[in-house]
Parts: C-alpha cells; sequence; structure tokens
C-alpha cells in the first residue's frame, strides 16, 4: 500500500498563519504539452483545509494536503495519506485517509478533455480523533468532461452507506446533512455538486464542514473543510473550420433588352451550352412567318411590273 507522509512543524506554520479554506479547484495545466487549443483537466481524490487548534501550546497549525492531485494527462493510484503534525497524538503520524481504492484520472487534447475521480471504502480522520473516523463512505465518483463544440458536463455520485462521527447519514439533495456528537464536534455533510459553463464543467462527490473538540491528545480544536472525489475540466477551443469551397457552378446572371416594340425580353444565360432555350420554338415560328410576308410580297411587286 502506497502512502504519502508530509511533515509540518509548527513552528513554521505558525509563522504563516492559519490556512484560509480552500474554495476553489486548483490551476488547470494544458494537457500534452501542444501548441496551443488543447482542452485541460485535472482530478483530485481528497483535499483537506483544515486548522488544528493545540491545547496546550495555544497555537494553530494549518493541515493542508491532497491526495493523487493530477493535471492532464495523468493518472495517479494511492490508497493512503498521512500526514505528522509536530505537537500532534505525541508526534506520530495521523492518517487522513485509507481507502481500498483511490484513483484519479485526466486526459486532454485538442478535441476533448476529461477527468475523473473514484474513492471506495474510504475512512477519513482528523487529529485528535484516531479510533473515530470523521467519515466513511463505501464509493464516491466525479467525472467532468469538456468537448469542442458541445455542451460540458459534469456528473457525481454518493453510493452506498455513509457514516460521519459513527452515526449513519441519509444524505439530502435539498441542502447539507449535519451530524452533532455530544463532546466531539459537528460536521456537515453536502452532497454531489456540479457546475458547468459554456466551456467548463466541476463536480465534487462529497463536500464536508468540520468542526470538531476530541479535547485529547492535545488537540483542543478542528476547522475547515474537506473535499472527496472532486473533477473539473475546461474545453479546448478546436481546429479552426476550413474554408468553405467554391462552387461548381458559376453563378451566371440572365441578361435583359428589349424588342422593338420596347417589351422586355430575357434569354436564359445557359443556351450557349445547351444549344437552344425554351424560347427557341417561337423565334423559330417567328421567323418562318415573316420569310412567307416577304415572298408574298415579292410575288404581288413583280406581278405590278409585268402589267
Amino acid at each position: 500500500m502506497n502512502s504519502n507522509t508530509f511533515r509540518m512543524p509548527a513552528a513554521v506554520l505558525l509563522a504563516t498563519g492559519a490556512v484560509a479554506l480552500l474554495t476553489a479547484p486548483p490551476a488547470f495545466a494544458t494537457g500534452g504539452g501542444g501548441t496551443g487549443g488543447e482542452g485541460k483537466a485535472g482530478a483530485v481524490v481528497l483535499r483537506t483545509g483544515l486548522d488544528v487548534g493545540l491545547l496546550n501550546k495555544t497555537v494553530h497549525v494549518p493541515l493542508k494536503a491532497t491526495l493523487n492531485e493530477v493535471s492532464a494527462p495523468a493518472t495517479a493510484e494511492k490508497t493512503a495519506l498521512t500526514v505528522t503534525l509536530d505537537g500532534v497524538e505525541g508526534n506520530q503520524p495521523v492518517s487522513v485517509l485509507r481507502a481500498d481504492v483511490a484513483t484519479s484520472k485526466a486526459t486532454a487534447d485538442k478535441t476533448r478533455a476529461q477527468a475523473e475521480a473514484n474513492l471506495a471504502k474510504a475512512k477519513v480522520h482528523v487529529p485528535g480523533l484516531p479510533l473515530l473516523s470523521l467519515v466513511e463512505v463505501e464509493k464516491v465518483t466525479s467525472k467532468a468532461v469538456c468537448e469542442a463544440g458541445k455542451k460540458p458536463v459534469a456528473s457525481a455520485n454518493v453510493l452506498g452507506s455513509v457514516t460521519a462521527l459513527g452515526k449513519k447519514v441519509t444524505l439530502s439533495t435539498g441542502g447539507p446533512t449535519k451530524i452533532e456528537v455530544p463532546g466531539v464536534g459537528l460536521v456537515s455533510l453536502e452532497l454531489s455538486g456540479t457546475q458547468t459553463t459554456s466551456t467548463t464543467a466541476a463536480a465534487a462527490a462529497l463536500r464536508l464542514k468540520v468542526s470538531v473538540n476530541p479535547l485529547n491528545l492535545n488537540v483542543a480544536q478542528v476547522e475547515g473543510e474537506i473535499v472527496l472525489a472532486e473533477a473539473h475540466c475546461e474545453s479546448p477551443t478546436g481546429p479552426a473550420p476550413s474554408p468553405s469551397a467554391p462552387s461548381a457552378t458559376p453563378d451566371v446572371k440572365p441578361q435583359t433588352g428589349s424588342t422593338a416594340g420596347g417589351s422586355a425580353l430575357t434569354t436564359n444565360a445557359n443556351l450557349a451550352e445547351t444549344g437552344g432555350g425554351s424560347t427557341t420554338p417561337y423565334v423559330a415560328g417567328g421567323a418562318l412567318v415573316l420569310l412567307g410576308i416577304g415572298g408574298g410580297a415579292l410575288v404581288v411587286t413583280r406581278r405590278g411590273r409585268s402589267s
């Protein structure tokens, strides 16, 4: 089983002040190292932004950690995360998360960007509560898909049972579910949040607002936020549309003239191609009539001269 361990000296962290709660996803990274136009995607299985108050030192130590955070193109699979804080739990590592499955994946190119995060049979702990899980989940997933020329899509799911501070939780889409345990603290769980725009999508399967007061192991209070299974993406700009091919049929307009009587006459511009048109029979008939009239006039003239 893989494990990441972060050691945070309290004196150094105190100089920086308490960490503000994380409210926005990480910056996007372009996929594939291309020349431009690629989509962007990222995912993380767990993200914490907690403030840990130490009882005997009256100081606050930020606990900021992530598990399996990736930016496209990348894949991560680790199932354990421990964090060591000086002065907390006898300077022993704090197991923030353990899971049977904890994977994140992000891909991106010039046509599509996609990210997903999956967590199964997971337990989340905070300092001061080594034996009691802050939250246990059967399975949570999130997915974001951004395809060039299409509306981005985001989805998040919490499947199976959820337990907070040892109590089974029934989550509601109508708002946060609050679990309070006397002498321990309060956890507020918010279910499956998604957000999309014309070019971006983001999803977080489960978001926890934490405020616990263990009053043991030198921890007076833990406050902050934990996010499980987060994914986000941004649509590729896509290739520029190719210019339209010129029409194979020339744009030839009809030619207009007038007859001796002043009436308009329109000839078909395609006559030269076909050798004839719709007016050809009438033109031929008119020519025969004129020829007949001319012949008759010539006969009358000759008879007049002979007489």
